[in-house]
């Protein structure tokens, strides 16, 4: 699936929906602005998240930013490899660099997210 199948959160996360399952990451645009990303902490498969709370932080080489969950729901994997190899993020934010999985428990949130064109309209700056 391209960038333009994903749904997108103001803070610049992206959402691959697969039947109840989000998987969730950083954009290219958010990678790019962060620089050189060195340390990501991510939380305990089995936590519950809440939309747009707080699930981890990204430490990069500019500055230190939290990681917003786009939809409430059950963490069920987190991606143990970008814990050990953080350059993933920088090198693949859609493929390998991906941080967790959600088990959505409240599919209408989705509709809250953006599409990839607004997604786009909102990092022209």
């Amino acid at each position: 699936m391209s960038e333009k199948g994903l749904k997108y959160t103001k803070e610049h996360e992206w959402v691959r929906v697969e039947d109840d399952i989000a998987t969730i990451g950083i954009t290219d645009y958010a990678q790019g602005e962060l620089g050189d990303v060195v340390y990501v902490e991510l939380p305990d498969v089995g936590a519950q998240v809440e939309q747009m709370q707080s699930f981890g932080v990204i430490e990069a080489v500019k500055t230190v930013a939290d990681l917003y969950a786009p939809v409430s729901g059950e963490i069920v994997e987190v991606n143990g490899l970008i814990t050990s190899e953080p350059g993933l993020v920088n090198t693949d934010p859609y493929g390998e660099g991906w941080f967790i999985k959600i088990k959505i428990s409240n599919e209408s949130e989705l509709e809250e997210l953006l599409t990839y064109d607004a997604y786009t309209e909102l990092t022209k700056g």
